[in-house]
């Protein structure tokens, strides 16, 4: 028994050995989407020299591929080449929500409120509140993987708990649970610009807008903070025992200053949503639709970037205001400034993924792959749950080799969004699909930038931690995630409940 146990981690081990050495290997994602765009080059130029065609199923207009080393193809990457890179949808939406959400992140309001979210909660709900924390706390982007797990790690010692059980808590609700959350984060953006630009070949009517998966998150944030805390409790923790390390650390409470900032962020937070409501409560509000009156379409979703960026400029300037952290006004854009050359590797990105979307979409070899692929689908009836389960499989697996969110979405969407739209499920539902395999596994990924990160902060409890010992605490969330995510999915296309308040699971034919 014993020797069969060590042999299967023996194997296991070996498989993520191979995964590292294939991932190290990999070039880096802005190479990565030149390659593909010159081999999308290469390869519209021999497809369109067989002839292949397909029959546009919406439409009924025959489409070929078309070569982008012919005379009309060198033509128009010369002249759109800018406008690729420039009218990239998902550039100017992030940018937009960093300004907001970075600049509170800045003045200290994002840590400090997580502490306070954290410290204020009786010991019986202090798991449940570590993961609770790191799901909202995405909203932070990846400062929340350096802030909530070892603060997780304080907490549990706090209250004399194993501070690994801590660490692992706080992982799954950031790693795990990233694309969760009950608020729209710049995450929903970022995938909503990369969808519609996938979508436009084959559903040129649907647009994906940044809460259009809100409801389903939403709803995930509960089910996945009692599962997590359930999983934490009942087989994380116990495996590990009591804590025998040796540290001892303090959380410090919070100071007057501090909780003076939070309150003050908290009034001019309900102040501003107070206006909002004045626009969007009152049947002819400016925020409602000016012809039907409704919300759903409106101009409050249709701003919903900017309206949540000055939120968050809001409370990041009162709450930096009051506790000394903006001085004067000429600290404001110095830190806004930070906010952004922290985004440059992002805007390196964006250039080299904008330019093969665009590329791969005039080829249209994205529509006949899309049409060919959706025909086969259809014939092997390969349709329904198991495709959707299926393409959250194989997300996971891509996962493992290429950590960038964004960057699996550039590569994934151009193909999956168009076949999968053609054998009826809706643009929306197609990306949150991506996001549940996208999401999950983050954790157990050797290859995610920040588990060496975490992997350091556990060793600072357990010098003789390693990568196992992280995969082992961390295995349990992400097989847990994907399948509790899974049921909640099949829930959500039985019924075909409405993903956001612009989105149903299926298209409307």
């Amino acid at each position: 028994m014993v020797e069969n146990s060590l042999k299967k981690k023996s194997m296991f081990r070996k498989f993520l050995d191979w995964v590292e050495r294939v991932g190290n290997k990999l070039p880096h994602p802005f190479t990565l989407f030149v390659m593909l765009a010159v081999g999308i080059m290469v390869i519209s130029a021999i497809v369109a020299a067989v002839g292949v065609k397909v029959i546009h199923p919406g439409t009924q207009e025959e489409v070929v591929v078309k070569s982008l080393f012919s005379k009309d193809g060198i033509l128009w990457i010369i002249g759109s080449f800018l406008d690729n890179f420039i009218g990239f949808k998902p550039l100017g939406l992030v940018l937009v929500m960093t300004f907001g959400i970075g600049l509170a992140e800045e003045v200290g309001f994002v840590f400090t409120s997580l502490r306070k979210l954290i410290l204020g909660v009786p010991k019986s709900l202090v798991t449940a509140t570590v993961i609770f924390a790191g799901i909202i706390g995405n909203l932070a982007s990846d400062a929340a993987f350096v802030v909530i797990p070892p603060l997780a790690a304080l907490i549990f010692l706090a209250v004399k708990r194993h501070p690994l059980a801590g660490i692992a808590a706080g992982f799954a609700g950031v790693g795990a649970g990233f694309t969760a959350n009950l608020l729209v984060a710049g995450t929903d953006a970022l995938l909503a610009g990369i969808t519609n630009e996938a979508a436009k070949s084959v559903v040129s009517d649907a647009v994906v807008s940044p809460v259009s998966n809100w409801y389903f998150l939403i709803a995930s944030t509960f089910v996945l903070t009692f599962a997590g805390a359930w999983i934490t409790d009942k087989v994380v923790e116990p495996r590990l025992g009591e804590y025998k390390g040796g540290v001892e650390k303090e959380l410090e409470e919070l100071t007057s200053l501090e909780n003076k900032g939070l309150r003050n962020a908290g009034i001019a937070a309900m102040i501003y949503i107070g206006i909002l409501l004045i626009g969007i409560v009152p049947q002819n509000g400016m925020l409602r639709h000016p012809e039907t009156h409704t919300i759903i379409p409106s101009p409050f979703l249709s701003g919903i970037i900017p309206i949540l960026m000055m939120l968050f400029i809001i409370i990041g300037l009162s709450y930096g205001i009051t506790v000394g952290s903006i001085k004067n006004e000429k600290d404001i854009p110095r830190m806004l400034g930070k906010v952004i050359k922290g985004m440059s590797g992002y805007i390196v990105l964006v250039f080299a993924a904008s330019q093969f979307i665009a590329f791969f979409n005039w080829s249209n070899m994205g529509t006949v792959i899309a049409v060919r692929g959706a025909d086969f689908l259809e014939k092997v009836g390969f349709t329904g749950i198991p495709l959707i389960v299926g393409f959250i499989i194989v997300t996971t697996i891509v996962n493992l080799f290429i950590g960038s969110g964004s960057a699996k979405w550039a590569l994934l969407a151009p193909i999956f969004v168009p076949m999968l739209s053609l054998v009826g499920f809706s643009p929306a539902f197609i990306q949150l699909a991506y996001r549940i395999g996208d999401s999950a596994t983050n954790p157990i990924s050797p290859l995610f930038p920040y588990f060496p990160v975490i992997l350091a902060f556990v060793q600072e409890y357990d010098e003789n931690a390693g990568v196992g010992t992280l995969l082992s605490l961390m295995i349990p969330y992400s097989f847990s995630f994907v399948a509790i995510w899974i049921v909640q999915m099949i829930v959500w296309m039985s019924f075909n409940l409405p993903l956001g308040p612009d989105a149903l699971v299926y298209l409307i034919k």
